[in-house]
């Protein structure tokens, strides 16, 4: 739904814990300081407090097999990324096949078994939490935050890309002038900012036309290599599924491949909303995962038809393909209703991205170690802008600071450190299942011997996938400067991690310890009766 990777919601709960004050906080903790000048915060239960959650609301479960299915082949199925992937000619293919059996059948056992033992609302911060601690847990939740702050630039440079081929034949050379490219990402950035601070991006609409619109281009694209192959021939040989004498492009590909299988922790988020989840869960993670699979393979096997690896645009590869092929058979004229129909569906999920990146600190408790005024919420549209606001300013400055480059490489630069800030939670996923297996803690779905073999298969790939990111994509042209991006850029993310949950968030919870007791030390005043 989301191009690649659900967001979470915020419920109106979340709303309202962000609206209290530092008294009302201070009112529920019992506090505890001991030799090491520590203090711990106990919640204290009230009767308010269990009549809350008695009366709160309840999600209907109307979700079946088949609405999950269809709700996972959106969220994993990420067409924005294969242009990239395939521009690294058929070995790629394996690289999809060896990814789907070894991190994407692992992923799928990860969220069974994860959503089994913490059902209902929750997610990879949640799972870390609870098995790794609460640093863990804030670490894997800022990663799964802070990484889309580097997506949403793509989605940008993608959205160039593609748009220019409705202005006709003669203007795709646009997409590479960097005036143009900037100004045009800076534009459609600010503009979805103010349409999420006015409640429009949160809206079915902008969603389903980023759904509608992918699912749109996959069908045209396969139908149409299905047509070329039928009455042209598929001219791919037998070498170019083989490893090229230039293999550390292919390696960068590994991890933006692991990258764009992702998102089956939405089920996490909907459990509430899922009949009988234990028996509907399984089977539609593995139909999910296997349309999944086939439309990512079926659709970088037709770009290689299509065009070749050679010719490959990593931002227009799929009009290029589409407006190759019409042509070929005779339908040219569908090349700039297409490229309309994707440029808005780029923008929808760039929209929706923008939406849900909003809410995930709050959702997953970030808020708690982070400024306040982050969790500000419009008094009219009931939007967090003020972390809206942020992500604007944070998502611009990196489309201007990797405009000194190449479009492309822009492009590249900006999704393989995304990828490493994005598999980062699933480390801890695949770690829980290692942690069971190895104690043989079969409490959950799964026995032992399968939750250890998953958990191995599923960590040792998302590794690599961390890893075999930092070798240069071919788009690359200065090896020194993107280690230093890359390196610089982790180490940036994880070490402002730290210093919000070791420092930041232990000041800020002092203090408002330290207020809320004050207001509670506070005498009454007692109104006197004359």
């Amino acid at each position: 739904m989301w191009g690649g990777r659900p967001r979470p919601p915020v419920s109106e709960s979340c709303k309202t814990d962000r609206e209290g004050t530092a008294s009302s906080r201070a009112e529920n903790l019992l506090l505890e300081i001991d030799g090491t000048d520590e203090i711990r915060a106990l919640p204290i239960r009230n009767e308010n407090t269990l009549s809350t959650d008695s009366n709160s609301p309840h999600l209907k479960r109307v979700l079946g097999r088949w609405d999950l299915v269809l709700l996972f082949v959106v969220a994993v199925f990420n067409l924005n990324v294969v242009p990239s992937i395939a521009a690294n000619g058929g070995v790629t293919i394996w690289l999809w096949i060896i990814s789907i059996l070894l991190f994407f059948w692992p992923q799928g056992i990860a969220v069974i078994e994860l959503s089994h033992r913490y059902p209902g609302e929750g997610g990879v911060y949640l799972w870390a939490k609870e098995e790794f601690g609460d640093f863990h847990g804030f670490l894997s939740g800022w990663c799964y935050w802070t990484n889309q702050m580097l997506y949403v630039p793509t989605v940008m440079l993608y959205f160039v890309g593609v748009s220019v081929f409705v202005f006709g034949a003669g203007h795709q050379s646009l997409a590479d002038n960097k005036l143009f490219a900037v100004a045009t990402s800076l534009s459609l950035l600010a503009l979805l900012t103010v349409l999420n601070i006015a409640g429009l991006g949160v809206g079915k609409w902008i969603n389903n036309a980023g759904a509608i619109g992918t699912g749109v281009a996959a069908a045209v694209l396969i139908g149409l290599g299905i047509a070329i192959s039928l009455k042209f021939g598929a001219h791919l040989s037998a070498r170019e599924f083989s490893m090229p004498a230039d293999y550390r492009s292919v390696l960068n590909s590994f991890g933006v491949i692991c990258f764009g299988l992702v998102g089956l922790e939405l089920a996490s988020v909907m459990g509430d909303e899922i009949r009988d989840p234990a028996r509907t869960l399984p089977g539609a993670v593995a139909w999910g995962g296997i349309i999944s699979g086939v439309l990512y393979i079926a659709t970088t096997l037709i770009l290689l038809i299509a065009i070749g690896k050679n010719d490959i645009s990593i931002l227009q590869g799929i009009v290029q393909a589409v407006s190759g092929m019409a042509q070929r058979v005779g339908i040219a004229w569908i090349g700039i209703p297409f490229a309309l129909m994707l440029s808005v569906a780029i923008a929808g999920i760039g929209s929706a991205w923008m939406g849900g990146a909003a809410r995930i600190p709050f959702v997953a408790g970030l808020d708690s170690y982070m400024p306040s005024w982050m969790g500000k919420i419009h008094p009219r549209y009931a939007t967090p802008y003020a972390a809206l606001i942020v992500q604007f300013i944070v998502s611009a400055a990196l489309v201007v600071i990797n405009f000194g480059f190449h479009v492309q490489e822009a492009f590249q630069r900006l999704l393989s450190l995304a990828v490493v800030l994005q598999l980062v939670p699933f480390l801890y996923m695949f770690a829980a299942l290692i942690k069971y297996g190895w104690k043989a803690d079969a409490s959950g779905r799964y026995g032992h011997r399968k939750l250890l073999i998953s958990g191995i298969c599923g960590f040792i790939t998302t590794a690599l996938g961390i890893g075999l990111v930092f070798f240069p994509a071919q788009q690359i042209t200065s090896l020194l400067s993107y280690e230093i991006w890359m390196v610089g850029g982790t180490a940036f993310f994880i070490a402002l991690a730290a210093f919000f949950f070791f420092v930041y968030g232990r000041k800020k919870l002092r203090h408002e310890i330290r207020v809320g007791t004050a207001l509670q030390a506070r005498p009454v005043e007692r109104s006197s009766t004359t």
